[in-house]
C-alpha cells in the first residue's frame, strides 16, 4: 500500500502504517480520509501528542498512557471520546492517522 502526497509516494504496509515515520502534517488528512476520519482540533491534539511521544520514545504509547497523558492535554478526555474520536481503536487507528508506523502492540511497550 501507498499514499501519494506533496508529489511523494509514501510506502505504508497492508494495514496502512506507514513504514517510517512521516511527520508533515500534509500526510494526516490524507490517511484520515482513507480512515473515514474529518480531523477536527481534538484530532490534531491526539495527533500532535502521538508524535511526540514517538519522537522521544521511539514507539508510541499503549492506551492507558495515552488516556492518562491526553487527559492533561484535553480537560473532557476519556475513553469514550478517543474512541469517538478514532472508532477503530484510539492508539492504533490514530497512530496510522498520525503517519506513524504500527505499534508493537500488547507486550511489545
Amino acid at each position: 500500500m501507498e499514499y501519494q502526497i506533496e508529489g511523494r509516494t509514501i510506502e505504508a504496509d497492508e494495514e496502512g502504517y506507514l513504514l517510517e515515520a512521516e511527520f508533515s502534517d500534509a500526510i494526516c488528512p490524507v490517511i484520515a480520509a482513507v480512515e473515514g476520519i474529518e480531523l477536527t482540533p481534538d484530532h490534531w491534539t491526539v495527533i500532535r501528542y502521538l508524535r511526540e511521544h514517538f519522537r522521544d520514545e521511539g514507539h508510541t504509547p499503549n492506551f492507558r498512557t495515552l488516556l492518562k497523558d491526553l487527559g492533561e492535554l484535553m480537560p473532557d478526555c476519556d475513553s469514550k471520546r478517543l474512541y469517538d474520536l478514532f472508532p477503530m481503536g484510539p492508539a492504533k487507528q490514530g497512530a496510522r492517522v498520525a503517519g506513524l508506523p504500527k505499534p508493537f502492540g500488547k507486550g511489545g511497550y
